[in-house]
């Protein structure tokens, strides 16, 4: 009887140890040439046991007041597959909501920017490339941009490194084309990973922050209902 108790919790100790044991690995990748835009997250985690793809393939700019419309795809695959496509409005008022729900999601949780700097901090890039090639039409122009665009890109790659982890030098490219045409091009590739364990050490932590802030378990469920509403009111616009 005892052997039989036994087995069970030996097997399910050791599929904690190995679900804390691998990583959370993702891919971003975001391209374009002319008027060809993609847009890719790849997440990857117990070894391979769980994928998710998003895809952003085109973004359309319809103005100020229409913001940016774009084809969203989601393609998972765990014990079934997944496959969703649906378009998705980015304007003024989605922007206003997001930042309604940060400032409560800070309200409503202690020490919020102190915990996300912590959990980011664990985050490993192995990988960051960044290539730009383009052109205003005009060679001297274009060799002055060339320089701006250097200092630029640099100066991000230094924001970013003071949040994250870089495992390897980022390798940064700014291509002038002299030619008479406007063109621009861009390809951005980013891979990295955090632990499963880390993960779910800061979910607990992050769980504790809410509990220990006065209203913070009702103004999370408010938040995440509010979350879940938006999208269908989106659809339904």
């Amino acid at each position: 009887m005892t052997l039989w108790l036994v087995i069970p919790l030996g097997l399910l100790v050791l599929a904690m140890v190995l679900v804390l044991s691998s990583s959370i690995d993702f891919r971003i990748r975001c391209y374009k040439h002319g008027k060809n835009d993609l847009l890719e997250l790849d997440v990857t985690t117990l070894f391979g046991l769980i994928k998710l793809h998003y895809e952003l393939p085109r973004l359309v700019f319809k103005g100020l007041e229409q913001g940016v419309i774009g084809k969203f795809k989601e393609t998972g695959t765990a014990i079934k597959g997944v496959d969703t496509v649906k378009e998705e409005q980015f304007d003024k008022e989605r922007i206003e909501h997001w930042r309604d729900n940060i400032q409560l999601a800070v309200k409503s949780t202690r020490g919020l920017k102190k915990w996300f700097k912590e959990t980011v901090s664990h985050v490993k890039i192995s990988k960051l490339d960044w290539s730009t090639d383009f052109s205003l039409g005009d060679a001297a122009d274009t060799a002055i941009a060339s320089g701006a665009v250097w200092g630029l890109k640099w100066s991000i790659v230094g924001f970013i490194s003071q949040w994250v982890k870089l495992k390897h030098n980022p390798r940064v490219f700014v291509k002038p084309v002299f030619q008479d045409e406007h063109s621009f091009s861009m390809e951005f590739v980013c891979e990295g990973k955090m632990s499963v364990s880390y993960a779910v050490y800061a979910s607990l932590q992050l769980l504790l922050r809410v509990l220990r802030e006065t209203g913070g378990i009702s103004n999370w469920r408010k938040l995440l209902k509010r979350m879940r509403r938006e999208p269908h009111e989106q659809s339904l616009e």
